[in-house]
């Protein structure tokens, strides 16, 4: 039996299965996409349209849940309480993100350098507080913060000093940054160390021909070279930051007197959603401080990549 090609079958008034083919290889990818697309749609996009659909009314006494457009953000922008969560999360940026990548970088460039003996153990020491959950590591660093019962009461004790209470209100976000970097210095360090990997050994060996030493090959070859992870680490610590939220919640209950119901955006807008029922004020911060974080996020972004361009 012979075969007819297809403009020779179209000729015969046969049909061309090719539409179909084609018909039946795309509806294919979207079956293999369809399961993340549904998923996505309902784990990511539902909740956000629902938070804008929420901060867009107000629940009245008189009246019950009533449509008032923006004027939710408004109140927000002119609340002094919002701005001073704002205010603390970003000095917690400014300071403790350089710190915490600074440190992270440079146990990824001692391990790097092939002259740190016992690398394999450092390496897991440094990145194993990052597997222990945050709740436990705020517990832990809480009970050893405590001054009657705690590491730095046992201390004041023992060597009869005086150091300052870490959960005061002018040493608690001190205390919470501290927090912060012990449990994430590993987990940057690990990213730092996997971009190290990736560099040509022949970079190195033309850079000892040339007579570059060590200081000159971190700064002409490995930093530019992680440029891209740094930029992604920043990126995550940024976004990090401005979600502040499990250490100063665990702290409070030690520290009711420095750690306020607005002390980060997050734990005020769960206040005021579990604690004051205000719960379309509360999807209006959350809001914002997506808003915020995600236009923070992209300059940063776009500068990276500039440079490294």
């Amino acid at each position: 039996m012979t075969t007819l090609s297809p403009p020779v079958a179209a000729a015969h008034g046969v049909p061309d299965p090719a539409p179909h083919r084609h018909r039946r290889r795309r509806w294919i990818g979207w079956g293999f996409i369809g399961p993340f697309m549904a998923v996505f749609a309902l784990v990511f996009l539902a909740p956000i349209a629902y938070s804008i659909y929420l901060s867009l009314f107000r629940n009245q006494i008189v009246g019950g849940n009533a449509f008032v457009g923006f004027d939710n953000y408004s109140r927000a922008l002119s609340d002094p309480q919002f701005w001073s969560a704002l205010s603390r999360v970003s000095l917690f940026l400014v300071v403790q993100v350089p710190i915490m990548l600074c440190l992270a970088l440079l146990v990824a460039l001692a391990i790097d350098s092939g002259r740190l003996h016992g690398k394999n153990f450092f390496r897991i020491s440094i990145f194993l507080p990052y597997a222990v959950p945050a709740v436990v590591a705020t517990l832990m660093w809480g009970f050893m913060y405590g001054t009657r019962f705690g590491l730095v009461g046992n201390i004041n004790d023992w060597l009869g000093t005086s150091i300052p209470n870490p959960l005061s209100p002018d040493w608690v976000l001190l205390s919470i940054g501290n927090i912060v970097t012990w449990e994430f210095v590993g987990y940057n360090m690990l990213i730092f160390y996997s971009a190290l990997r990736t560099i040509p050994t022949s970079l190195y060996e033309a850079a000892e021909i040339d007579g570059a030493g060590q200081l000159r090959i971190v700064r002409a070859i490995k930093l530019p070279a992680i440029r891209g992870a740094l930029v992604i680490a920043t990126i995550f610590s940024i976004i990090g930051s401005f979600q502040l939220f499990n250490e100063p919640s665990i702290l409070q209950s030690l520290a009711p007197n420095a750690i306020s119901t607005y002390f980060t955006p997050n734990l005020y807008a769960y206040s005021l959603s579990f604690s004051g029922q205000q719960y379309n004020y509360s999807a209006t911060v959350a809001i914002i401080m997506g808003l915020i974080t995600m236009v923070i996020a992209y300059v940063v972004q776009l500068r990276g990549m500039r440079k490294e361009s």
